[in-house]
């Protein structure tokens, strides 16, 4: 039953990337309200084009890594106790897969999601991106929680 969140974080990471390549178009900002655009663009990196795969030996390097994070991820799922942390890790796992995917299909992960102020942006970024994210977080504040509580 657990699983049914990271499938759900695919199937929205996956449906909205389908919606922004089909309805935007790409390099082109799509202004939505101030401090946000939709901004359609390829990240043939990881974590805000850290670790550039320009080659595609890079590509397969990183989508291996991908995977085995992937599977990290289900071995810990599998034996976490706590239902808490697995929700927070089958959220990571959705994001992880949602990413995965686009490196297989395109070499690169497809990005659209743009904040900024003034001048300065964030990385653009996607659901997958927003669902790991939140994962890791949730997880941090779990860990931190235990930490109080055993101190």
């Amino acid at each position: 039953m657990i699983y049914l969140i990271s499938i759900l974080a695919f199937v929205l990471d996956y449906l909205t990337k389908w919606w922004a390549t089909t309805a935007l178009t790409y390099g082109i900002p799509t202004p939505v309200f101030p401090c946000f655009n939709l901004f359609l663009v390829g990240n043939p990196g990881i974590s805000f084009s850290f670790l550039r795969a320009d080659s595609s030996l890079g590509v397969w390097l990183l989508i291996g890594l991908a995977l085995s994070i992937c599977v990290f991820l289900i071995y810990l799922i599998q034996h976490e106790k706590d239902k808490f942390s697995r929700i927070a890790l089958a959220m990571v796992l959705g994001g992880a897969l949602g990413n995965v995917w686009d490196r297989i299909n395109y070499g690169f992960v497809i990005d659209f999601l743009d904040f900024y102020w003034d001048k300065y942006h964030f990385p653009a970024f996607n659901l997958a991106d927003s669902f790991i994210c939140i994962g890791v977080s949730l997880l941090l504040f779990r860990m931190i929680k235990k930490e109080k509580k055993n101190a």
